[in-house]
């Protein structure tokens, strides 16, 4: 959401191989759902449209697939991304970070302006877990025509070997199979396991060590994230604290000892699936009266 996304882009139909695509009369069968083939989102995909604004990418796919063709710098303005403040002193770097890019709210009055009125938006938290069989559910509002969003925490459910990416992201799903999500930018085949993981996340993004030591000044205010009265999980996550533990970690250069990775602090966004759907049809009706997905 921040930044780019951490995995390879992959831009052909062999991205999805045969034994992961839905089979003939799974779709009708309930199990799969598709709003375009491989081959379709291919070719219609957008690709980030700028820095840290894959909500806004998104919104311009979410309303290509509902039949409405915006520019993607509309929909960037619509969305209102927000930049990382990446020159800004540590404190201020670490409050633009918690909200960089844009949350599910962003999204949702994005595509309504953005397509004059005519797409509404529903969010559907994930967090804390929620009773429900993540494909299926998808599945029946696809075949209904409606298009979701992801909201993930990608810092969750790393492949091993990789490196934790820095970033939320918000993908367009644009079909299900078995076990299986598709989404856009990238275009990825994702198990329904490592898409849930991400989709059921509490609103926390960590921080790179080297992150925080480069903007790390000996006049730095620390105690303003604990003041800050406006998010109390600043001061509930104790970020001053970790802060302060990194400083003493420098200061006693020891190899041996243990040495924090990355500092948690508190993210705007909340993860789940955002359903959108025209405002006249019966899928926007019936979307807006859906029921909240219950707690497990």
């Amino acid at each position: 959401m921040e930044g780019e996304h951490p995995h390879e882009e992959k831009q052909t139909e062999t991205a999805c191989c045969a034994s992961q695509c839905p089979k003939d009369g799974e779709e009708r069968q309930g199990q799969g759902a598709m709003l375009w083939s491989i081959q379709e989102a291919v070719e219609r995909q957008t690709m980030q449209i700028g820095t840290s604004a894959c909500g806004a990418t998104a919104v311009v796919d979410v309303l290509q697939a509902l039949g409405i063709v915006v520019a993607p710098e509309t929909a960037d303005r619509c969305v209102r991304t927000c930049l990382r403040r990446n020159e800004a002193p540590l404190p201020d770097y670490l409050f633009s970070r918690s909200e960089a890019g844009a949350t599910h709210a962003q999204l949702i009055a994005g595509a309504e302006q953005a397509s004059g009125g005519r797409v509404l938006g529903r969010h559907f938290p994930l967090h804390p877990r929620r009773r429900v069989r993540l494909v299926p559910w998808l599945a029946q509002w696809i075949q209904k025509g409606a298009v979701p969003v992801a909201t993930m925490n990608m810092q969750l459910a790393v492949p091993e070997g990789e490196e934790v990416p820095d970033a939320w992201h918000h993908q367009l799903i644009f079909g299900v199979g078995p076990d299986t999500v598709y989404m856009t930018n990238p275009l990825d085949v994702v198990s329904e396991w490592e898409v849930h993981q991400r989709l059921c996340s509490e609103s926390v993004l960590l921080i790179r060590r080297e992150d925080v030591l480069l903007r790390l000044t000996a006049d730095a205010p620390l105690s303003s994230l604990s003041d800050d009265q406006s998010d109390p999980r600043w001061k509930a996550l104790d970020v001053e604290g970790q802060l302060r533990q990194m400083i003493r970690e420098e200061d006693h250069d020891d190899e041996d000892q243990f040495r924090m990775s990355h500092v948690m602090i508190p993210a705007a966004y909340s993860s789940g699936v955002t359903v959108f759907a025209l405002r006249d049809s019966d899928q926007g009706q019936e979307l807006l009266h859906a029921p909240e997905l219950p707690l497990l």
